[in-house]
């Protein structure tokens, strides 16, 4: 069973789907730790709750950035993560830590990258202006939110949208997308040789698509 670590930083929506889908035999994985940069995260209490180990550390406790991230990862290979995925984890991680474990961390990111990357995404595709908004699932590099994606979810921007309307519709295919990922990787159909994505044997030269039937389909040429 491979075994999976979760970096989160807020309330941990995210992560409760992965462990629902394991208590339900729908993800063959184990959630072997949960880590945060923020003591009070919702994320820490539900992992406790689900049993898991739960570590939290201050940044503000360290010298610096990289500090804070070197005391961080040894907690993570403390617990032999085959994949740790970055669940709302809400810090940019230093590039040495990320390109020591190549092919092994990915993000899910609340739009279409590469479109709105960072914060108040919601908001950027309103002041956009786009007709489709979503989620993608990216391998992790030391660009903000600049990694490959894997996967994505569409969304319809709506008429009379504002921000929270259209952050609920989005986690709502989010949701089902991370854990389409996440069951993808685990499985085999997914793989990241270094940076670089593959579904079933092949490089994946655009983002896979979530379809209405919750499950991950090549796209279309």
């Amino acid at each position: 069973m491979r075994r999976i670590a979760v970096l989160a930083s807020g309330r941990g929506s995210n992560l409760q789907v992965l462990v629902d889908a394991i208590a339900a035999g729908q993800l063959n994985g184990e959630i072997v730790g949960v880590f945060s940069d923020r003591s009070r995260a919702g994320a820490l209490q539900r992992a406790r709750d689900a049993g898991i180990p739960a570590f939290s550390l201050r940044p503000r406790d360290f010298d610096s950035r990289q500090a804070f991230d070197d005391a961080l990862f040894s907690l993570v290979d403390s617990v032999q993560p085959d994949l740790i995925v970055c669940a709302g984890y809400m810090r940019l991680l230093n590039a040495n830590v990320v390109e020591a474990r190549p092919g092994r961390m990915i993000n899910i990111h609340p739009s279409l990258l590469p479109d709105f990357k960072g914060l108040h995404t919601h908001q950027q595709a309103l002041d956009a202006g786009v007709g489709l908004h979503g989620a993608s699932v990216h391998v992790v590099t030391a660009e903000l939110d600049g990694g490959p994606v894997v996967a994505q979810a569409r969304v319809a921007v709506e008429a009379g949208d504002d921000a929270a309307s259209l952050a609920a519709r989005v986690l709502e295919r989010e949701h089902p997308l991370l854990l389409a990922t996440v069951a993808g990787l685990l499985d085999g159909r997914i793989a990241i040789h270094g940076a670089h994505p593959c579904f079933e044997g092949e490089p994946l030269h655009a983002p896979l698509q979530l379809g209405a039937d919750n499950a991950l389909h090549a796209p279309s040429t």
